[in-house]
């Protein structure tokens, strides 16, 4: 049985407006909304996931759009920045994209890779990486190509309160491998091509706290439920307390909060988000799962509307 896991399969967010979200990450980003469902635990919250064309592991960032929430502030315990790759060619294409919708963004470098830092409406901080790994996303919205399309994520940088620990549980527990260092990071490598290379602080830091524009939890993959059993009983064995397994309808997923503050979770690959909707027809209506089926009308009225559009200036 393998001990390493092939990435991130998706990182959970807060934010504050369904509609902002959808017109940054779908019309801005060119993601595809792929399920449009609520927060299973506060049915009058939204949970919208954004991804490829289908929503592979790997490709999904997922949001609770909490009207009234508080701001939150980045710091340790949490993903301080959400990395997306796009392919080889497409850096200039980003650059010129996010500049003619007036999204602030810096070049930087890190690892001998030029990163596109940016961040969105509600504070989120992203960046964009071009590399030739992954494969390509088949999915064109607006004025993003598919040839340019975000192919998934390309990893995330973790903020840790204890950097050691976290860097500890992610060689010896997750299997990833430390492949450099250099100032203030530290890099580690999982085994897959989307979601595989994650830095972590090397000083510890200050702990943030939750809100919009904050990382709620980062999931990692398991190929299966009989590998997901398994990173279970192995999280437990290592002095951590994982959750009982919870159906996320579209995934199973255990969670446990690392010694560095951050919650992570370890979610199954299948059976994906075509479950109950036919793949070309993804986020088209609100999914419920049928123990709040004979609530819609209630939940439906506790949603604001929202819609996915093409932006304005990406018309004509």
């Amino acid at each position: 049985m393998t001990t390493q896991t092939a990435g991130i399969h998706h990182i959970t967010a807060f934010v504050r407006n369904a509609q902002q979200t959808a017109d940054f990450y779908a019309g801005v980003l060119g993601l595809r909304l792929i399920k449009k469902t609520i927060n299973f635990d506060a049915p009058e919250v939204y949970h919208l996931y954004f991804g490829n064309e289908i929503g592979s592991p790997g490709t999904i960032i997922t949001f609770f759009p909490w009207e009234n929430s508080r701001k939150g502030r980045i710091g340790g315990g949490q993903v301080g920045v959400t990395t997306y790759v796009v392919p080889a060619d497409a850096f200039d294409f980003w650059k010129e994209r996010l500049a003619k919708l007036k999204v602030a963004a810096e070049v930087t470098e890190r690892f001998g890779e030029r990163y596109l830092a940016f961040a969105d409406p509600d504070g989120l901080k992203l960046e964009l990486v071009a590399r030739a790994e992954g494969p390509a996303s088949k999915w064109a919205f607006g004025g993003v190509p598919a040839s340019k399309a975000i192919k998934g994520f390309g990893g995330a940088i973790l903020y840790s309160t204890s950097p050691d620990k976290t860097a500890d549980l992610l060689a010896n527990v997750m299997g990833l491998k430390k492949v450099g260092q250099e100032g203030a990071y530290a890099r580690y490598k999982a085994t897959g091509d989307l979601g595989n290379l994650i830095d972590v602080n090397t000083a510890a830091m200050e702990p943030g706290h939750g809100g919009s524009g904050t990382v709620h939890h980062i999931a990692w993959r398991a190929k299966d439920d009989e590998e997901h059993a398994f990173w279970r009983s192995l999280v437990a064995g290592n002095g951590f307390q994982p959750t009982p397994i919870v159906d996320r309808q579209y995934f199973n997923a255990i969670y446990f909060r690392e010694e560095g503050g951050i919650l992570f979770e370890i979610a199954t690959d299948p059976p994906g988000f075509a479950r109950d909707e036919e793949p070309d027809k993804l986020g088209g209506k609100l999914m419920l799962p049928e123990w709040f089926e004979p609530h819609r009308t209630q939940i439906e009225q506790l949603l604001s509307p929202f819609e996915v559009r093409i932006l304005e200036e990406d018309k004509g």
